[in-house]
């Protein structure tokens, strides 16, 4: 029988996995036609704020400079990404509905069996984005000042502390149950509809920690509204050089990443996808 942590960790190498061949997928310009004649959507399937939502509010503008058409953002959050997800896979595939996700559309056909869409049939690959390495963050009304001091309080009274995260089968939930099973602490599970409620409720101190992309947790970071106690990568990040890795703190096996890519539906035109790959990396 495969157990808990071994099933969170093949939740993870899935969507990694899934992220590898977005990054090796090689498009070849055709004629696309007239496209684009209107306006562009592109659907980020979480709360404003969140990476996903980042990186197509900063290109969004971009592309349509370079079109000289409208692109537009369009959250549509809830059920870790699905609802979202499942609006662009039943879009016209044309070319001016654009998903813009991140990890958990990797994830969840892991841990939900009966979505609405097939990540693999419902959509074609378009860019791999970006890459980012994931935090532990904590409230500032929390004892602990460091990763250790936390995991310390964490350990003294199991069961009492709470973390939030975006949903069920999401990256951050996931990150987080395998950093329970490693440092052998036991938090509890507080799951929202969106970044955008967790994170409001880690702030008022409603709930203790959460884990997130570095993207996600810097401005709050930065502007002193919560703390960064640890980042989940093999080296520490540049931009917060003064947080450890949980490798220094002897949890070798917990190195995880997010990633952010944009699909279209199946059925797209290739010639769309070339352009739309094209634009993208010119701006990257």
């Amino acid at each position: 029988m495969i157990s808990s942590r071994e099933r969170a960790r093949h939740c993870v190498v899935a969507a990694l996995g899934l992220a590898l061949s977005l990054g090796s997928t090689v498009l070849f310009a055709q004629d696309a036609g007239v496209w684009p004649a209107r306006t562009i959507q592109i659907v980020v399937p979480y709360t404003p704020g969140t990476g996903a939502d980042i990186l197509s509010r900063i290109l969004g503008p971009k592309l349509a400079e370079r079109w000289k058409i409208g692109v537009v953002t369009d959250n549509r959050a809830g059920a870790s990404g699905n609802i979202g997800t499942d609006f662009v896979a039943k879009s016209a595939p044309d070319g001016y509905t654009l998903l813009c996700t991140a990890t958990s559309f990797g994830t969840n056909p892991a841990i939900n069996q009966k979505l609405p869409f097939d990540p693999v049939k419902s959509f074609a690959p378009v860019i791999l984005l970006a890459t980012s390495t994931m935090a532990v963050i904590v409230t500032q009304g929390l004892s602990a000042k460091s990763m250790r001091e936390f995991l310390e309080l964490a350990r003294g009274q199991p069961g009492k502390l709470y973390y939030s995260s975006p949903g069920n089968g999401g990256p951050q939930h996931l990150a987080m149950e395998l950093l329970k099973l490693d440092a052998r602490i036991d938090l509890v599970h507080v799951p929202y509809k969106g970044s955008g409620g967790a994170l409001a409720d880690l702030v008022g101190g409603h709930v203790q920690a959460m884990i997130v992309s570095l993207q996600t947790a810097a401005p709050y970071v930065q502007s002193g509204k919560l703390r960064m106690l640890a980042v989940m990568s093999a080296e520490r990040s540049q931009a917060f050089s003064d947080v450890p890795t949980l490798r220094e703190l002897g949890l070798a096996d917990l190195e995880v990443e997010t990633w952010y890519g944009v699909f279209a539906p199946a059925g797209t035109p290739q010639a769309v996808i070339a352009r739309v790959n094209a634009e993208m990396n010119a701006l990257l």
